[in-house]
């Protein structure tokens, strides 16, 4: 079972809330919308994706490293440098 099982709903519901802003998006370029106002749009849905994966970052730390941990300090340490890699590539895009 993964740490967001119990917030699944909730992570589904702001997905789809991006997918309509992203296909708003593509209707502002198709309608030739002010640039400036496109790239607003850009920025709330980056905003929004970012919300989204601080949240399961948290889930996972609280949830599968934690749980790891308890099993040994092997596993533990493995799943705490698999988040380590997670948060990189969050931080870099």
């Amino acid at each position: 079972m993964h740490g967001y099982i119990q917030d699944k709903d909730d992570y589904l519901k702001r997905l789809r809330r991006i997918e309509g802003q992203v296909r708003g998006i593509a209707r502002m370029v198709e309608d030739d919308t002010y640039c400036i106002d496109v790239l607003t749009q850009i920025a709330a849905v980056t905003k929004a994706l970012q919300a989204v994966s601080i949240g399961l970052v948290e889930d996972h730390l609280g949830h599968c490293v934690v749980d790891a941990a308890r099993e040994s300090p092997e596993a533990g340490a493995a799943k705490v440098r698999e988040a380590s890699d997670a948060i990189a590539r969050l931080v870099r895009s």
